[in-house]
């Protein structure tokens, strides 16, 4: 399966594909074998190749934190749609997707508003808890595509974004 990852500022991309034991990961001409294992006492080992080496790992939706050899690395999944997205001029951040299905508690803003990164958008309720969703850039709003009430299913687009000052 085809993976891009971002370290720092560095876009990389990998396959990673099920052997025997282990997962094999093939990034250019090398192919790595990896495995990960927690030992009973929580500690964390990573296996690359011939290599075995304690790790401490964190998530935080899609980005993974690795401390490894004494250095801090922070990884970012990115989709491939994503990317291919912001190749052609748009961007990941131009729409506005449910991250799970469920419906809309509030709509704090209206179409051709201008917003900024980290201002609320919407307000979804999924599962009894509540989610803000906030603008990840600077923009105007396209298009607000749910009311308040409506439902809706994970990865429906539920407002667009564009750049630009309102209209």
């Amino acid at each position: 399966m085809h993976h891009a990852f971002k370290l720092g500022d560095a876009e990389h991309n990998v396959e990673l594909a099920r052997a025997r034991a282990t997962y094999r990961l093939h990034v250019g001409d090398a192919r790595i074998d990896v495995d990960l294992k927690t030992a009973p006492d929580g500690r964390a080992w990573l296996t690359l190749g011939e290599r075995h080496v304690e790790v401490v790992i964190a998530t935080r939706g899609d980005e993974v934190f690795v401390h490894l050899d004494g250095e801090a690395y922070a990884l970012r999944y990115e989709h491939p749609l994503d990317r291919l997205a912001a190749k052609a001029g748009g961007g990941a951040n131009d729409q506005i997707r449910a991250p799970m299905p469920g419906s809309i508690v509030n709509v704090a803003v209206a179409a051709g508003a201008a917003v900024t990164k980290g201002q609320t958008l919407l307000v979804m309720e999924s599962m009894k808890m509540e989610t803000t969703l906030v603008a990840p850039r600077d923009g105007v709003v396209a298009a607000v595509r749910f009311e308040k009430g409506q439902t809706f299913e994970r990865d429906a687009v539920l407002l667009d974004l564009e750049s630009g000052s309102p209209a």
